[in-house]
């Protein structure tokens, strides 16, 4: 016990130093953070509590964020409880905008006005406290027009929220096959903006930022529409850093059933061509409004990508567009999105593209290789087989989650927030 008080006291007064030291210092101050990281690695995470590896990680990142702040327009703060819960109307329900297996996310209004989007966890537990602190440190680093900002975040007793930007349009789903579904908002100019959009935030997590990163649970709900329509990727809670050289993390499956690549589905492998899998079935529903499984009988449910590949095989692309567009399409547009997204869904994950490569696709200048893309294999009669079938039906839930992250879960957690630093 007598340890542990140490600890705090110690990281508490490391803390204080750290945010009062210049800029010109920094180098100085790595040394101290290497050391202190060394010390809160050799404890381990279970035993501090995620608590303590949210103070330390947010104080360890002070000076990083102060040089990123030069370059970077916005930045997040630390939200009173008292104050979110004046912005939200103390939770009311009438407030409540989504809810997932989380907790819920709330509308609010800050005094100068401006909205806010509040995601409230629902359940406090060392593994929901392991994703706060993994969606806190990446959102606090990572700026890109189409990834949902960070406003800020609170952690006062068990309460967790994150605070970001209000998107006026909601989700992407709830125009596909929610409140807006009938509304038809998202006409084709849009879809495009937002595939491309999209792609571009993927790529951006995959290849330009350090280390990488996989997001792990793109879809639908993930991707929010701001007062344009753009697009803004959210929500990363699941992601997981790569370090340099490697290929994948082998890993707990995590994600929503429809979406998974079936090697990490099946395997727990982990990597950036996973990303690229759940972006085709994004893609697919885009085109067709359809939700990604498709159920046809009690234990058997069909995935949009094995309902499109005959269709494209065919060349029936018309017959892939969602009917509320009423016709109104550009047709070379549909067909690359329609080829891009199945070439993205192959079985091997070696064999699909890179995100750099698909918003390229998208955007239609990679046109020879676009080209090519009709005379891949899987486009070919009775060349393609479907391994992508690992019974989704037999699952009881869409939502795939470990019911409780071991301990070395929560260590490689730590230690991928410990790879940023180290950079």
């Amino acid at each position: 016990m007598m340890l542990l008080v140490s600890f705090l006291l110690i990281n508490c007064w490391l803390c204080s130093i750290f945010l009062s030291f210049p800029d010109h210092l920094a180098g100085t101050v790595a040394g101290i953070r290497g050391r202190s990281r060394a010390r809160f690695s050799s404890l381990g995470a279970g035993v501090l509590g995620p608590m303590t590896f949210l103070s330390y990680f947010c104080c360890m990142n002070s000076s990083d964020w102060r040089k990123d702040s030069r370059r970077k327009t916005s930045s997040w703060r630390i939200f009173s409880l008292k104050e979110l819960h004046a912005a939200t109307n103390n939770f009311n329900y009438d407030n409540k905008i989504g809810e997932g297996g989380f907790g819920s996310v709330y509308w609010g209004q800050l005094w100068d006005g401006s909205q806010i989007a509040v995601k409230r966890l629902k359940v406090w537990s060392n593994k929901a406290e392991m994703e706060f602190a993994v969606e806190v440190e990446i959102l606090g680093r990572v700026r890109h027009k189409n990834l949902l900002s960070l406003r800020g975040y609170c952690a006062e007793g068990q309460e967790r929220l994150i605070v970001y930007d209000f998107m006026p349009n909601l989700s992407l789903l709830a125009h596909l096959h929610g409140q807006h579904s009938a509304e038809c908002l998202l006409d084709w100019g849009r879809r495009m903006n937002i595939a491309v959009g999209s792609a571009e935030a993927l790529a951006y997590l995959h290849h330009h930022s350090t280390p990488h990163i996989i997001h792990r649970d793109i879809k639908a709900s993930n991707v929010l529409l701001d007062s344009n329509f753009q697009a803004q990727v959210a929500d990363f809670g699941f992601a997981k850093l790569i370090p340099d050289g490697a290929t994948h993390v082998t890993t707990r499956v995590k994600g929503t059933l429809g979406y998974l690549a079936p090697e990490y589905a099946m395997f727990g492998k982990a990597s950036e061509s996973c990303d690229v899998y759940s972006f085709a079935i994004l893609l697919l529903e885009l085109v067709s409004g359809r939700k990604p499984l498709e159920k046809l009988s009690p234990t058997v449910k069909r995935s949009i990508a094995d309902w499109a590949l005959p269709l494209a095989k065919e060349k029936r692309f018309s017959e892939m567009v969602d009917p509320k567009l009423n016709g109104n399409y550009v047709e070379s547009e549909l067909k690359r999105m329609v080829l891009v997204a199945l070439v993205c869904a192959h079985c091997a994950p070696e064999k699909r593209p890179t995100m750099l490569e698909v918003t390229d696709l998208l955007k239609g200048e990679l046109k020879e290789k676009l080209a090519d893309l009709e005379n891949d294999d899987i486009f070919q009669p009775d060349v393609y087989r479907n391994a992508r079938n690992f019974s989704p039906g037999d699952l009881s839930s869409d939502c795939v989650s470990g019911e409780k992250d071991s301990e070395d879960d929560a260590a490689q957690n730590a230690d991928q927030i410990s790879l940023v630093e180290s950079r």
